[in-house]
Order: C-alpha cells, then sequence, then structure tokens
C-alpha cells in the first residue's frame, strides 16, 4: 500500500541473481504505473520501460523529444507500486557522456534496477526504422564509461544497446558489443537482429547477458520463449506490446461509442470495476483508513 515492500538494492540484486540463474526473463513493458502492477500480479519476474512507449504516451514520436527528467518521473512512478525489478530505456543518455552519467545517477535515486544506453545519434530515432545513424565506437565507449563511473550501486545493471546491425552489419555489431563489454557493459541488447541466426551468432560471440527484443511489426522474427531459452538468451523483452493491445481495444471501443451512442455492448470486453479495486489495494487502504481513524484514546493521554 502507497508504496513497494522491497528496497531498489534488494529489486537491484533480484534481477542480477535471475541473470545468472540461467533462465529466460520474460520482460513486458509497462504502459503506466498500473499495468506495472498488473505485470507482477500475473506472475512475471520483471518489467521494462520503453523509451518509445514514454514517448507515446506523451503523444511523441519515438525520435528524443522526451527528457531525462521526463523518463525519471515515470520511473519512479512505476518502482513506487511493484517490487518487480524494472529495465528502463535510457536512448543516448540524453546527451554527451555527462549526461550520461546524470542520468544513470537520477535513475538510480528513481529507484530502477538498471537501464541501456545506445550507440545511436542523438537525437535518436525508433531501432526499428530505416535512416538510423551510430555514433563512432570510440564515442559510445567513452558514454559507456561515464555511466560506469557514475553508477553508486554496483548492483545497477548497466546494459549497452548497439544499433549498428542495420547500419554497418552483423560482424560491426558483434565488434562494438565485445568494445562494450570492455567499456564496462553487464549486457548487450542487440538491436533488429534480422533472423534466428544472427541471434545465434551474437551468443556465440559475447559472453554476457544478451536482451532479445522481441517487438512487434519490427524487422527481425518473434521468436518464441523456448526458442530463445535454446539459443541462451537470457531476456525476452515485449517492450511495446500492452502499449498497442490498450490502443486497438481504445480505438475499437470508440468507434463502437461513436456508433452505437452507448458502451453497452463493450462491457464483457472491460476490466470490471473489482478486478481494478483489486489492483490497487482498495481493501488494505480501507483497513489502513479505519486502523488510524476508529479509535479512542486512552484517558489521560
Amino acid at each position: 500500500m502507497l508504496h513497494t515492500r522491497t528496497t531498489a538494492a534488494q529489486r537491484r540484486r533480484a534481477l542480477r541473481e535471475r541473470l545468472a540463474s540461467g533462465r529466460l526473463l520474460a520482460m513486458p513493458g509497462a504502459l503506466n504505473p498500473l499495468s506495472a502492477r498488473l505485470i507482477q500480479d500475473l506472475g512475471f519476474e520483471a518489467a521494462y520501460l520503453s523509451g518509445a512507449v514514454l514517448a507515446a504516451d506523451l503523444g511523441l514520436p519515438d525520435i528524443g523529444l522526451t527528457t531525462a527528467t521526463e523518463v525519471a518521473a515515470r520511473a519512479q512512478q512505476t518502482t513506487r507500486v511493484t517490487d518487480l525489478p524494472v529495465l528502463i530505456d535510457a536512448d543516448t543518455g540524453f546527451g554527451e557522456p555527462m549526461n550520461a552519467a546524470r542520468t544513470v545517477q537520477l535513475m538510480e535515486d528513481a529507484g530502477l534496477a538498471g537501464l541501456h544506453l545506445e550507440d545511436q545519434v542523438n537525437p535518436k530515432r525508433c531501432g526499428h526504422l530505416d535512416g538510423k545513424s551510430v555514433v563512432p565506437r570510440e564515442e559510445m565507449t567513452r558514454r559507456l564509461r561515464a555511466a560506469v563511473d557514475a553508477r553508486r550501486d554496483p548492483d545497477f545493471l548497466l546494459m549497452a544497446r548497439t544499433d549498428a546491425r542495420g547500419v554497418e552489419g552483423l560482424a560491426a555489431a558483434i565488434d562494438r558489443a565485445k568494445a562494450y563489454v570492455d567499456a564496462g557493459a553487464d549486457a548487450i541488447f542487440p538491436e533488429a537482429l534480422a533472423d534466428e541466426a544472427e541471434f545465434e551468432a551474437f551468443r556465440k560471440a559475447v559472453d554476457v547477458p544478451l536482451l532479445a527484443n522481441m517487438t512487434e511489426f519490427g524487422k527481425g522474427p518473434l521468436l518464441d520463449a523456448r526458442t530463445l531459452q535454446d539459443l541462451g538468451y537470457d531476456i525476452a523483452l515485449y517492450p511495446v506490446t500492452l502499449l498497442r493491445l490498450a490502443m486497438g481495444a481504445v480505438e475499437d471501443g470508440l468507434r463502437t461509442l461513436a456508433a452505437d451512442g452507448t458502451q453497452a455492448a463493450l462491457l464483457p470486453r472491460m476490466q470490471p470495476r473489482s478486478r481494478l479495486y483489486e489492483l490497487l489495494g482498495y481493501q488494505e487502504y480501507s483497513s489502513f483508513d479505519t486502523a488510524v481513524f476508529d479509535f479512542t484514546l486512552p484517558p489521560g493521554t
């Protein structure tokens, strides 16, 4: 109630231990704090905050328009309501290496378990769009070293994302990933791999935890969890799935409301009030409120 039962340090340690288990970690992307609560309630072990989702929620395209403080604010709102470790998309670090350093500390203060920084130029664009550009490898390693130096909790996960596959090819992306590990990255996010063979090649070449981005309508295949486990991947990311589901349902509902003049036909598709109240913990709040206000002071106090 009001806040999580765990500390940020505990959640960071939990993510580290989970990644060391050898089992694939399914990581859905939360579209808001309430959906993060639902991700936890349905038994997932971690959640993600996508930069694309936050931008879309603000009515903006994913082209680097959001700020570090906006992202950190959404992170804090989310980590307040879930005991799951949360990984966040920190884009390019919002500027030069010094900005990346500040971003790490902002995200630590927001209660996150980790973040990923990417090697696109700033401002960036969605990783599954054409026309991306990446910074020189040396510039990205400076970005990462600044992030490592700024990190105060050694359990805070620093992941490096490389978008080089679509710009420079697979071999260059693998070489970059190795350099990023040497610069201090704890894990690697290879963006927009083309097929299962490329996922396998990355796994063979890079000896740190790897994230597989299973975003819909992207450049890569949607591999199932068994396949990703067999390939040796550590995280299966579903960054925008919940936003796409929600917005599809909202659009269909608005069309029905406009056509019918009533939402009656939509009721079977809605989350009932009782389930919403269960997620929000209404009963716990009510019990707490009663305990605070319904009491009698002993005589003489």
